[in-house]
């Protein structure tokens, strides 16, 4: 029987091996775990997912402590390589670009042991993103790229990444909104929160550029107090920003009727108040595509973005931290002036299966 290890360590993670977890846990020819490194493990930031998602407890929890993101690496590596002398997978999966990722591919690849990386081939171009020299780092190791969208196989291909490893399969996340579709309908966030549809913005910010630093901080404060003269903000509060908005006493500049401040959401209260809103504005990455998929107007607020078919062909538009400029776009957006997009190709809810397959096919060779 073949080993077969997925590690997560992150909430967008988890929402991307939903779908995949379904398709091999079950298979008697496949001993498949989910080991959680503990870089994220609040409950809203973590635990409330594999709840609400049908997943079960991970079948390993490493426990990562730190003080730092530095701190808590060394310890996910110092954990996970004792945990693969006792346990030796035949291949191990890592979704996305977080530290945990990078991290567990990086062991596995010392110890020999094949890495499938699912969100393959994406890029920003920035390296002073960590997330893009994780991404790159792990497409060096990966014997199975799992790609998400064209851009994916253009920089795999002109990295000279050996085509044999390259699957364009689509993308997990939607299969994950596709197959919770009817479970976020029914999701009863916007009466708590006393929201109403399609009149008011989902924002969301936590990116260090843009939330550790005073000087932004504030501008991000001001940008959501003439937001919500506007229209109605709901403003779901990351750790990271919480814990910088009261490090830099900013947190009372954001009290006022119109800003809805609530903690960290699970996924389907999350992407029930993204598929009923107006407009998004984040900077993350993961919901520019399920903007895309859901046809909501998504201004990114970052210089680049490692997917870019959410602005060729999705409803995303990048746009810089300048309060003008962003007050004058939502205006025009609010008042029915935006882009429409298309669902790009393969993001179609069987992106896992068809992974699910070319796992199964490699361990057989």
């Amino acid at each position: 029987m073949k080993k077969v290890l997925t590690c997560v360590g992150t909430r967008p993670n988890i929402i991307k091996i939903t779908q995949l977890h379904h398709f091999l846990a079950n298979r008697s020819d496949i001993e498949y775990k989910v080991l959680h490194t503990g870089q994220h493990f609040d409950y809203n930031m973590s635990a409330v997912f594999f709840q609400e998602l049908g997943l079960k407890e991970p079948d390993i929890f490493l426990n990562a402590v730190g003080k730092s993101s530095d701190e808590v690496v060394g310890d996910i590596t110092i954990k996970f390589r004792e945990f693969l002398e006792s346990y030796r997978p035949d291949l191990i999966i890592v979704p996305g670009d977080v530290n945990s990722s990078y991290v567990c591919a990086l062991v596995a690849s010392e110890l020999n042991i094949s890495v499938a990386h699912i969100e393959s081939g994406l890029r920003s171009f920035d390296l002073t993103m960590p997330e893009e020299v994780n991404r790159i780092a792990i497409d060096k190791m990966a014997q199975l790229c799992f790609v998400t969208e064209q851009s994916g196989l253009d920089n795999l291909e002109n990295e000279k990444k050996h085509q044999e490893a390259i699957y364009f399969v689509g993308n997990t996340m939607i299969d994950t909104l596709v197959a919770e579709k009817d479970a976020i309908a029914q999701s009863n966030i916007r009466s708590k929160l006393n929201l109403k549809n399609g009149e008011y913005v989902l924002l969301t910010f936590h990116r260090p550029m843009n939330v550790d630093f005073e000087e932004q901080l504030t501008v991000v404060c001001e940008l959501i107090r003439k937001l919500s003269e506007l229209t109605i903000i709901a403003f779901p509060i990351h750790p990271r920003t919480l814990k910088q908005l009261h490090h830099f006493n900013l947190y009372d500049e954001l009290s006022n009727e119109n800003i809805v401040k609530t903690e960290p959401l699970g996924y389907l209260d999350f992407m029930k108040l993204a598929t009923d809103s107006s407009l998004i504005v984040t900077d993350s990455g993961g919901i520019q595509e399920e903007s895309t998929y859901l046809n909501v107007p998504c201004l990114t607020v970052r210089p680049n973005t490692e997917r870019p078919v959410t602005i060729t062909e999705g409803t995303n538009e990048l746009i810089e931290l300048d309060i003008d400029k962003l007050v004058s776009k939502v205006e025009s957006i609010l008042g029915g002036k935006y882009k429409k997009g298309a669902v790009p190709k393969y993001w179609d809810g069987k992106s896992s299966e068809k992974i699910a397959n070319h796992i199964i096919n490699y361990l057989q060779q």
